[in-house]
Protein backbone atom coordinates (compact mmCIF):
# COMPACT_ATOMS: atom_id res chain seq x y z
CA UNK A 1 0.00 0.00 0.00
CA UNK A 2 2.53 2.71 0.98
CA UNK A 3 4.63 1.76 -2.18
CA UNK A 4 1.71 1.90 -4.30
CA UNK A 5 0.36 5.64 -2.60
CA UNK A 6 4.18 6.72 -3.05
CA UNK A 7 4.63 5.85 -6.66
CA UNK A 8 0.51 7.72 -7.25
CA UNK A 9 2.05 10.95 -5.20
CA UNK A 10 5.33 11.07 -7.42
CA UNK A 11 3.49 10.51 -10.69
CA UNK A 12 -0.04 12.98 -10.09
CA UNK A 13 1.98 15.94 -8.49
CA UNK A 14 4.01 18.71 -10.43
CA UNK A 15 7.07 17.64 -11.43
CA UNK A 16 8.82 20.64 -9.41
CA UNK A 17 7.80 19.10 -6.23
CA UNK A 18 9.14 16.35 -7.07
CA UNK A 19 12.76 18.03 -8.13
CA UNK A 20 12.36 20.39 -4.95
CA UNK A 21 12.40 16.99 -3.09
CA UNK A 22 15.03 15.51 -4.54
CA UNK A 23 17.11 19.03 -3.90
CA UNK A 24 16.46 19.08 -0.54
CA UNK A 25 17.86 15.51 -0.04
CA UNK A 26 20.99 16.23 -1.66
CA UNK A 27 21.11 19.65 0.62
CA UNK A 28 19.38 19.10 3.67
CA UNK A 29 16.41 18.39 5.19
CA UNK A 30 14.60 21.03 7.50
CA UNK A 31 11.64 20.90 8.96
CA UNK A 32 8.69 23.52 7.40
CA UNK A 33 5.78 24.35 8.38
CA UNK A 34 2.93 25.29 5.54
CA UNK A 35 -0.44 27.18 5.42
CA UNK A 36 -3.18 26.36 3.70
CA UNK A 37 -5.76 28.52 2.65
CA UNK A 38 -8.60 29.96 -0.18
CA UNK A 39 -8.51 33.41 -1.43
CA UNK A 40 -12.54 33.57 -1.11
CA UNK A 41 -14.67 33.36 2.16
CA UNK A 42 -15.53 29.20 2.88
CA UNK A 43 -16.80 26.68 5.44
CA UNK A 44 -14.13 24.59 6.31
CA UNK A 45 -14.06 20.76 5.41
CA UNK A 46 -11.08 20.01 5.20
CA UNK A 47 -11.03 16.28 7.05
CA UNK A 48 -10.47 14.56 3.69
CA UNK A 49 -7.58 16.01 2.66
CA UNK A 50 -6.21 15.54 6.39
CA UNK A 51 -7.23 11.93 6.15
CA UNK A 52 -5.13 11.65 3.08
CA UNK A 53 -2.19 13.20 4.46
CA UNK A 54 -2.50 10.68 7.81
CA UNK A 55 -2.12 7.61 5.10
CA UNK A 56 0.68 9.80 3.21
CA UNK A 57 2.50 10.12 6.34
CA UNK A 58 2.09 6.22 7.41
CA UNK A 59 3.06 5.43 3.71
CA UNK A 60 6.32 7.39 4.31
CA UNK A 61 6.80 6.39 7.66
CA UNK A 62 7.26 9.85 9.40
CA UNK A 63 4.49 11.88 10.76
CA UNK A 64 3.17 15.34 10.46
CA UNK A 65 1.56 17.88 12.97
CA UNK A 66 -1.38 19.45 12.03
CA UNK A 67 -2.83 23.02 13.79
CA UNK A 68 -6.62 23.25 12.48
CA UNK A 69 -7.26 26.81 12.78
CA UNK A 70 -11.04 26.31 11.84
CA UNK A 71 -12.69 23.51 12.71
CA UNK A 72 -14.90 21.55 10.15
CA UNK A 73 -17.59 23.46 9.57
CA UNK A 74 -16.79 26.37 10.55
CA UNK A 75 -16.57 30.01 8.74
CA UNK A 76 -13.22 31.25 7.24
CA UNK A 77 -13.04 34.37 6.19
CA UNK A 78 -10.53 34.99 2.67
CA UNK A 79 -6.90 34.66 2.74
CA UNK A 80 -6.78 33.06 6.66
CA UNK A 81 -5.41 29.80 6.93
CA UNK A 82 -7.34 27.09 7.30
CA UNK A 83 -4.61 24.55 8.70
CA UNK A 84 -1.03 24.68 9.53
CA UNK A 85 1.01 21.38 8.65
CA UNK A 86 4.26 20.89 9.56
CA UNK A 87 6.86 17.88 8.94
CA UNK A 88 9.91 17.68 7.31
CA UNK A 89 10.63 19.34 3.94
CA UNK A 90 11.45 16.31 2.03
CA UNK A 91 8.49 14.64 3.08
CA UNK A 92 5.80 17.29 2.29
CA UNK A 93 7.20 18.92 -0.47
CA UNK A 94 5.36 16.65 -3.39
CA UNK A 95 2.28 16.34 -1.41
CA UNK A 96 1.02 19.95 -2.14
CA UNK A 97 -0.55 19.64 -5.18
CA UNK A 98 -2.89 16.15 -4.30
CA UNK A 99 -3.36 18.13 -0.72
CA UNK A 100 -4.77 21.56 -2.80
CA UNK A 101 -7.07 18.77 -4.97
CA UNK A 102 -8.49 17.91 -1.99
CA UNK A 103 -9.06 21.06 -0.21
CA UNK A 104 -10.51 23.74 -2.22
CA UNK A 105 -13.53 22.41 -4.00
CA UNK A 106 -15.00 20.55 -0.75
CA UNK A 107 -14.48 24.11 1.08
CA UNK A 108 -16.77 25.86 -1.19
CA UNK A 109 -19.40 23.71 -2.21
CA UNK A 110 -19.56 23.29 1.56
CA UNK A 111 -20.39 26.89 1.79
CA UNK A 112 -22.44 26.82 -1.17
CA UNK A 113 -24.70 24.09 0.90
CA UNK A 114 -24.64 26.03 3.99
CA UNK A 115 -26.05 29.67 2.16
CA UNK A 116 -28.52 27.34 0.05
CA UNK A 117 -29.83 25.66 3.32
CA UNK A 118 -30.36 28.84 5.34
CA UNK A 119 -31.91 30.67 2.82
CA UNK A 120 -34.81 27.50 3.04
CA UNK A 121 -34.53 26.69 6.70
CA UNK A 122 -38.18 25.14 6.91
CA UNK A 123 -36.87 23.06 3.92
CA UNK A 124 -35.14 19.62 3.45
CA UNK A 125 -32.84 18.81 0.79
CA UNK A 126 -31.34 15.94 -1.21
CA UNK A 127 -27.93 15.93 -2.36
CA UNK A 128 -28.10 14.95 -6.13
CA UNK A 129 -24.58 15.83 -6.75
CA UNK A 130 -23.24 11.88 -8.00
CA UNK A 131 -24.15 12.62 -11.85
CA UNK A 132 -22.41 16.02 -12.16
CA UNK A 133 -19.32 14.45 -10.47
CA UNK A 134 -15.65 13.62 -12.89
CA UNK A 135 -15.42 10.15 -10.83
CA UNK A 136 -15.57 9.03 -7.45
CA UNK A 137 -13.11 10.85 -5.65
CA UNK A 138 -15.13 14.08 -6.87
CA UNK A 139 -18.10 12.30 -5.68
CA UNK A 140 -16.76 11.67 -2.85
CA UNK A 141 -15.61 15.50 -2.14
CA UNK A 142 -18.83 16.96 -2.97
CA UNK A 143 -20.92 14.57 -0.70
CA UNK A 144 -18.80 15.25 1.94
CA UNK A 145 -18.95 18.92 1.42
CA UNK A 146 -22.71 19.30 0.97
CA UNK A 147 -22.80 17.33 4.73
CA UNK A 148 -20.37 20.15 6.14
CA UNK A 149 -22.26 22.87 4.87
CA UNK A 150 -25.27 21.38 5.62
CA UNK A 151 -24.38 20.52 9.44
CA UNK A 152 -23.51 24.25 9.86
CA UNK A 153 -26.98 24.90 8.46
CA UNK A 154 -28.15 22.71 11.00
CA UNK A 155 -27.09 24.37 13.94
CA UNK A 156 -28.36 27.95 12.98
CA UNK A 157 -31.57 26.45 12.67
CA UNK A 158 -32.19 24.84 9.65
CA UNK A 159 -33.16 21.24 8.06
CA UNK A 160 -30.42 21.19 5.42
CA UNK A 161 -29.48 18.17 4.23
CA UNK A 162 -30.95 15.05 5.15
CA UNK A 163 -29.70 12.73 2.88
CA UNK A 164 -28.52 11.53 -0.91
CA UNK A 165 -29.22 9.67 -4.27
CA UNK A 166 -26.14 7.03 -3.70
CA UNK A 167 -25.46 4.32 -1.35
CA UNK A 168 -21.80 5.00 -1.44
CA UNK A 169 -21.62 8.33 0.32
CA UNK A 170 -24.73 7.93 2.21
CA UNK A 171 -22.97 7.57 5.61
CA UNK A 172 -21.86 11.38 5.56
CA UNK A 173 -25.84 12.04 6.19
CA UNK A 174 -26.14 9.50 8.64
CA UNK A 175 -28.12 7.19 6.56
CA UNK A 176 -28.10 3.55 5.43
CA UNK A 177 -28.65 4.61 2.03
CA UNK A 178 -29.53 6.64 -1.25
CA UNK A 179 -32.95 7.78 -1.88
CA UNK A 180 -34.80 8.11 -5.18
CA UNK A 181 -37.59 6.61 -6.99
CA UNK A 182 -37.57 7.11 -11.22
CA UNK A 183 -35.77 9.27 -13.55
CA UNK A 184 -36.97 10.12 -16.86
CA UNK A 185 -35.78 6.82 -18.52
CA UNK A 186 -38.65 4.90 -16.71
CA UNK A 187 -41.43 6.87 -18.06
CA UNK A 188 -40.35 7.05 -21.39
CA UNK A 189 -40.09 2.46 -20.84
CA UNK A 190 -43.49 2.78 -19.28
CA UNK A 191 -45.06 4.50 -21.90
CA UNK A 192 -47.37 6.57 -19.42
CA UNK A 193 -46.44 8.78 -16.02
CA UNK A 194 -49.12 6.74 -14.47
CA UNK A 195 -48.15 3.49 -15.47
CA UNK A 196 -44.02 4.30 -14.25
CA UNK A 197 -46.20 5.23 -10.94
CA UNK A 198 -48.20 1.44 -11.18
CA UNK A 199 -44.98 0.25 -11.95
CA UNK A 200 -42.78 1.20 -9.19
CA UNK A 201 -45.68 0.88 -6.25
CA UNK A 202 -45.52 -3.10 -7.91
CA UNK A 203 -41.75 -3.66 -7.09
CA UNK A 204 -41.52 -1.64 -4.38
CA UNK A 205 -45.12 -1.68 -2.72
CA UNK A 206 -43.42 -0.22 0.95
CA UNK A 207 -41.65 2.54 -0.66
CA UNK A 208 -42.76 6.37 -0.40
CA UNK A 209 -43.61 7.44 -4.16
CA UNK A 210 -42.28 9.85 -5.98
CA UNK A 211 -43.07 10.78 -9.71
CA UNK A 212 -41.97 12.14 -11.82
CA UNK A 213 -44.20 14.53 -13.55
CA UNK A 214 -42.86 16.94 -16.82
CA UNK A 215 -41.63 14.11 -19.57
CA UNK A 216 -45.03 14.67 -21.56
CA UNK A 217 -44.98 17.91 -20.42
CA UNK A 218 -48.51 17.33 -19.00
CA UNK A 219 -47.19 18.06 -15.57
CA UNK A 220 -50.35 18.87 -13.70
CA UNK A 221 -52.39 16.41 -15.50
CA UNK A 222 -50.42 13.54 -14.84
CA UNK A 223 -49.93 14.39 -11.11
CA UNK A 224 -53.72 14.36 -10.73
CA UNK A 225 -54.34 11.15 -12.82
CA UNK A 226 -51.25 9.78 -10.41
CA UNK A 227 -53.13 11.11 -7.23
CA UNK A 228 -56.73 9.55 -8.97
CA UNK A 229 -55.01 5.90 -9.00
CA UNK A 230 -53.16 6.06 -5.52
CA UNK A 231 -55.76 8.02 -2.73
CA UNK A 232 -54.88 6.23 0.26
CA UNK A 233 -51.56 6.65 -0.17
CA UNK A 234 -52.19 10.43 -1.23
CA UNK A 235 -53.86 10.87 1.35
CA UNK A 236 -51.11 9.40 3.66
CA UNK A 237 -48.88 12.06 3.01
CA UNK A 238 -46.88 9.45 1.03
CA UNK A 239 -46.95 10.37 -2.62
CA UNK A 240 -44.83 12.95 -3.95
CA UNK A 241 -45.15 14.52 -7.13
CA UNK A 242 -40.78 15.55 -8.25
CA UNK A 243 -41.35 18.71 -10.46
CA UNK A 244 -37.87 19.13 -13.19
CA UNK A 245 -39.33 20.85 -15.78
CA UNK A 246 -36.73 21.79 -18.41
CA UNK A 247 -35.45 25.70 -19.13
CA UNK A 248 -36.94 25.24 -22.58
CA UNK A 249 -40.83 25.74 -22.05
CA UNK A 250 -43.27 26.31 -19.12
CA UNK A 251 -45.34 23.94 -16.30
CA UNK A 252 -48.39 22.64 -18.23
CA UNK A 253 -50.63 25.78 -17.98
CA UNK A 254 -48.46 28.55 -17.30
CA UNK A 255 -47.19 31.22 -19.80
CA UNK A 256 -45.34 34.51 -18.69
CA UNK A 257 -48.69 36.51 -17.64
CA UNK A 258 -50.30 33.56 -16.20
CA UNK A 259 -46.83 33.49 -14.23
CA UNK A 260 -47.11 36.63 -12.98
CA UNK A 261 -51.02 35.81 -12.27
CA UNK A 262 -50.08 32.68 -10.02
CA UNK A 263 -47.67 34.85 -8.01
CA UNK A 264 -49.54 37.84 -7.46
CA UNK A 265 -52.15 35.66 -5.95
CA UNK A 266 -49.32 33.77 -3.58
CA UNK A 267 -46.67 36.12 -3.25
CA UNK A 268 -47.08 39.65 -4.82
CA UNK A 269 -44.12 41.03 -2.44
CA UNK A 270 -41.58 39.06 -4.82
CA UNK A 271 -42.51 40.12 -7.83
CA UNK A 272 -43.03 44.14 -6.98
CA UNK A 273 -39.27 45.42 -6.64
CA UNK A 274 -36.43 45.45 -8.79
CA UNK A 275 -34.83 41.78 -10.04
CA UNK A 276 -32.27 40.91 -12.18
CA UNK A 277 -32.86 38.67 -14.92
CA UNK A 278 -31.69 35.63 -13.37
CA UNK A 279 -33.81 36.30 -10.62
CA UNK A 280 -37.40 36.82 -12.69
CA UNK A 281 -36.66 32.93 -14.77
CA UNK A 282 -36.74 31.53 -11.22
CA UNK A 283 -39.58 33.25 -10.17
CA UNK A 284 -41.88 33.62 -13.58
CA UNK A 285 -40.01 32.33 -16.08
CA UNK A 286 -39.68 28.55 -18.01
CA UNK A 287 -38.74 25.78 -16.07
CA UNK A 288 -39.14 24.98 -12.57
CA UNK A 289 -40.46 28.49 -11.07
CA UNK A 290 -41.76 30.15 -8.14
CA UNK A 291 -44.18 30.41 -10.30
CA UNK A 292 -44.74 26.74 -11.36
CA UNK A 293 -44.63 25.24 -7.74
CA UNK A 294 -47.33 27.18 -6.39
CA UNK A 295 -49.36 26.54 -9.86
CA UNK A 296 -49.21 22.97 -8.40
CA UNK A 297 -49.79 23.24 -5.35
CA UNK A 298 -53.14 25.44 -6.06
CA UNK A 299 -53.97 22.25 -8.55
CA UNK A 300 -53.55 19.49 -5.73
CA UNK A 301 -54.86 21.39 -3.56
CA UNK A 302 -58.13 22.21 -5.48
CA UNK A 303 -58.50 18.47 -6.31
CA UNK A 304 -58.49 17.53 -2.57
CA UNK A 305 -54.69 16.23 -2.26
CA UNK A 306 -53.39 18.26 0.10
CA UNK A 307 -51.09 15.89 1.66
CA UNK A 308 -49.25 15.46 -1.63
CA UNK A 309 -45.82 16.69 -1.40
CA UNK A 310 -43.77 18.69 -4.36
CA UNK A 311 -40.41 17.96 -4.47
CA UNK A 312 -38.40 20.32 -6.72
CA UNK A 313 -35.21 19.99 -8.70
CA UNK A 314 -33.49 21.55 -11.66
CA UNK A 315 -30.87 24.07 -10.86
CA UNK A 316 -31.67 25.21 -6.99
CA UNK A 317 -28.38 27.39 -6.38
CA UNK A 318 -27.79 29.57 -3.50
CA UNK A 319 -29.26 32.43 -5.74
CA UNK A 320 -32.43 29.80 -6.90
CA UNK A 321 -33.14 28.84 -3.36
CA UNK A 322 -33.19 32.74 -1.89
CA UNK A 323 -35.10 33.63 -4.92
CA UNK A 324 -37.55 30.55 -3.60
CA UNK A 325 -37.58 31.56 -0.06
CA UNK A 326 -38.52 35.14 -1.75
CA UNK A 327 -41.72 33.99 -2.95
CA UNK A 328 -42.65 31.74 -0.15
CA UNK A 329 -42.57 28.68 -2.90
CA UNK A 330 -44.31 25.60 -1.19
CA UNK A 331 -41.63 22.99 -1.75
CA UNK A 332 -41.76 20.06 0.68
CA UNK A 333 -38.04 18.93 -0.57
CA UNK A 334 -35.16 20.06 -2.90
CA UNK A 335 -33.27 17.74 -4.82
CA UNK A 336 -30.30 19.55 -5.93
CA UNK A 337 -26.49 19.03 -6.88
CA UNK A 338 -25.99 22.76 -7.56
CA UNK A 339 -23.67 23.41 -4.53
CA UNK A 340 -20.90 22.30 -7.03
CA UNK A 341 -19.14 25.23 -7.64
CA UNK A 342 -20.10 26.92 -11.02
CA UNK A 343 -16.62 29.04 -11.38
CA UNK A 344 -13.74 26.76 -11.00
CA UNK A 345 -11.24 29.40 -10.29
CA UNK A 346 -12.87 29.88 -7.20
CA UNK A 347 -12.03 26.58 -5.75
CA UNK A 348 -8.24 26.92 -6.03
CA UNK A 349 -6.55 26.84 -2.57
CA UNK A 350 -3.17 27.63 -2.51
CA UNK A 351 -0.33 26.60 0.36
CA UNK A 352 3.06 28.41 0.74
CA UNK A 353 5.65 27.44 3.91
CA UNK A 354 5.76 30.15 6.30
CA UNK A 355 8.45 28.56 8.75
CA UNK A 356 11.44 27.07 8.08
CA UNK A 357 13.20 25.43 10.99
CA UNK A 358 10.86 27.39 13.04
CA UNK A 359 11.90 30.97 11.84
CA UNK A 360 8.94 32.88 10.20
CA UNK A 361 9.88 33.10 6.64
CA UNK A 362 7.34 33.78 3.65
CA UNK A 363 7.54 35.47 0.23
CA UNK A 364 6.36 38.98 0.56
CA UNK A 365 2.79 40.05 -0.30
CA UNK A 366 1.89 36.40 1.99
CA UNK A 367 2.90 37.92 5.62
CA UNK A 368 -0.54 37.65 6.60
CA UNK A 369 -0.08 33.95 6.60
CA UNK A 370 2.52 33.95 9.51
CA UNK A 371 1.75 32.46 12.82
CA UNK A 372 0.48 34.96 15.16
Amino acid sequence: MGNDLNADIAARTDVYFNRTRAVVERFGDVRVTYAVFLRRPVISAPRLMLDWLTAAAEARGTRFDVEVTHPEGQWVGAGEPLVYISGQFSQLADLETLMLQKTGAACVAAHHAYQMALSLPNVPFLAMDARHCAGAEMQELMAYAASVGSDAARREGARGFTGNATDGTAHYFGAAHGYGTMPHALIGYAGSTLRAAEMFHETFPESPLTVLVDYFGREVTDALEVCARFPEIAAAGRLAVRLDTHGGRFLEGLDPAESYAVLERHAPGAIRRYRSDVELRALVGTGVSAAAIWRMRESLDHAGYPAVKIIASSGFNVEKCRVMADARAPIDVIGTGSFIPDHWNETYATADIVEYDGQPRVKVGREFLLRR
